[in-house]
């Protein structure tokens, strides 16, 4: 066909057509990835990349519960409403923690089912011990979206067996909600190419994952040990006195392009270097000192703040043990570990599932 004489609208839609078709050819095959679920007026809709094919379900929100499954990939969904988070739980129960799984799904199900957490087809066997995950689930890995899911049933399978599963949000989550991909494996940047959509909103407020996200905490207690992913600084001590003070103003903030104005404030504070989220003060001479680790422990009412965030090789303690550091440094997937909590004892799970002291 002879292109000589075509009009500049034509030739607009002839260019539109090849950079369309440039576009199919160079779509990354063996792409899988979703489901991402999000609900409006009564309606769920699921979408999924399958060998880089996008595919979808529809169902009604009434229809719950429902299982959405395509290429393997699947999600159970029982409420659109998750339940409101309590800060602090005490009692005669087990604990064990991870941090900063990058993404790194199967070496998460690797270490959790060598140690006893699930059992080998994934499923909770921890009874009623509470499970901690102290932020940064993603970034960095290939495997975000199967964590997300996978963690999102194991919080319910633990709760009906008398357990908990607690979630806290790290500074990647604060990334990838903001829409700041500058840690993303290159995957996530092809999804949200293929699926026609800026990644962020695959985690709307009116997305079944979004939703669950927007619920989680900065910091939790659990028997009388503070949970945060980052850390608090001393100074943010004296800007937001009380735990509930300082999860309610970061929930509040969280993602800036739904607030009606710019954080500002506190709020701009914990968001910030020295916030929950981001603080690395206990591992810098110029950060935390002992003393200040002491007061911070006499505020809380704890006797240990125990972070993720600070890479290390092995669960390590600071400041005469106080500080316990549990980024295991699982996001260069090779190695993990669990911190295990049982009263006054503690100790390292290791990826093959040994009990080792504490490294301090």
């Amino acid at each position: 066909m002879s292109i000589i004489g075509k009009s500049p609208s034509i030739w607009l839609a002839l260019i539109c057509a090849a950079l369309a078709t440039a576009r199919l050819s160079a779509a990354p095959a063996g792409i899988n990835d979703g489901p991402y679920i999000s609900f409006t007026n009564n309606k769920l809709e699921a979408v999924w990349l399958c060998d880089g094919q996008v595919k979808r379900e529809h169902d009604v929100v009434s229809a719950l519960p429902k299982t959405f499954s395509q290429c393997g990939l699947s999600a159970e969904i029982n409420s659109l409403n998750p339940a409101p988070q309590e800060l602090e739980y005490n009692g005669d129960f087990p604990i064990a923690a991870i941090s900063d799984i990058h993404g790194q799904f199967d070496l998460m199900i690797k270490l959790l089912v060598n140690n006893g957490i699930v059992d080998t087809g994934g499923n909770w066997a921890f009874g009623r011990g509470h499970f901690m995950v102290a932020g940064d689930i993603f970034n960095r890995g290939d495997k975000v979206t199967e964590a997300l899911w996978f963690l999102y049933r194991l919080e319910q399978q633990a709760r009906v067996a008398g357990g908990h599963v607690h979630i806290l949000l790290g500074n990647h989550e604060v990334m990838v909600l903001n829409n700041d991909l500058r840690y993303a494996h290159k995957k996530y940047h092809q999804v949200a190419e293929l699926l026609e959509r800026p990644f962020a909103s695959l985690f709307r407020a009116d997305t079944v994952l979004g939703t669950w996200l927007r619920s989680k905490p900065a910091a939790i207690k659990l028997n009388k040990k503070l949970f945060v992913h980052g850390g608090i600084s001393p100074s943010l001590l004296e800007m937001a006195d009380p735990l509930i003070s300082i999860n309610t103003v970061f929930t509040d903030h969280l993602v800036e392009d739904e607030l009606e104005k710019s954080r500002e404030g506190i709020a701009n504070y914990i968001y910030g270097r020295n916030g929950p989220v981001w603080y690395r003060g206990y591992f810098r001479t110029d950060g935390a000192s002992t003393d200040d680790v002491e007061e911070q422990l006499e505020h809380f009412q704890v006797s240990h703040i125990i972070v993720g965030h600070t890479s290390q090789k092995t669960i390590e303690t600071r400041h005469r043990g106080m500080i316990v550091a549990i980024d295991a440094s699982m996001k260069k997937g090779q190695y993990g570990e669990l911190l295990f909590i049982d009263g006054d004892r503690m100790w390292r799970g290791s990826l093959m599932g040994e009990r080792l002291p504490l490294v301090k």
